[in-house]
């Protein structure tokens, strides 16, 4: 599947302008994950940004959520990997976390909407006014963002990676694409 196949089945299946723009903030940050761990960076793009695609789809039935995509996905001749990713992201659905892709797509998710909450709190409203140490003392606020998983946006420890760094990275990543998220 290319990217472009991606983004239109994207397009075609969500709606919801803001869950498209957490989608391509998760692309961005899977994409720099994978560069900086020596990956696909293609492959872990593409499992970010097509993760959520069944999520309207499945808003009444959250555990069919990341089953219907991942069925979805597997017809569009993805690969089992990024399948099994997208099954995993979902931790209702009891799939084992295995791969450096599974872990990753598991801590990139939530960490985007830390990450656009702590932009939208600044007076600017824009990505390019958030740094490290605002998001990581925006993490250690409980009430802050609370849908995004503190333990989940940790488990960027299985990949060798620290949580200021996982957080540094990912705000360069969403930065990089700042337009496109009207942030």
């Amino acid at each position: 599947m290319t990217r472009e196949e991606a983004l239109q089945m994207v397009k075609e299946n969500v709606k919801n302008a803001n869950l498209i723009k957490h989608m391509l903030a998760t692309e961005a940050v899977m994409r720099a994950l994978a560069r900086r761990l020596g990956e696909d960076e293609e492959k872990w793009g593409l499992v970010g940004l097509v993760h959520d695609v069944d999520y309207e789809k499945t808003a009444d039935s959250p555990l069919q959520h990341g089953l219907i995509g991942a069925q979805m996905l597997a017809q569009a001749g993805m690969e089992e990997d990024e399948v099994n990713a997208v099954k995993a992201h979902n931790e209702s659905l009891g799939y084992q976390r295995v791969t450096k892709l599974d872990k990753a797509l598991y801590a990139a998710d939530p960490v985007t909407g830390l990450i656009v909450a702590a932009a939208l709190v600044k007076p600017s409203k824009k990505l390019a006014d958030v740094d490290t140490e605002f998001v990581l003392k925006k993490f250690k606020e409980k009430s802050f963002a609370r849908g995004a998983s503190r333990e989940q946006i940790m488990s960027c420890q299985e990949l060798g990676l620290t949580l200021e760094e996982f957080i540094g990275l990912a705000i360069t990543a969403m930065q990089s694409i700042a337009d496109d998220l009207g942030l």
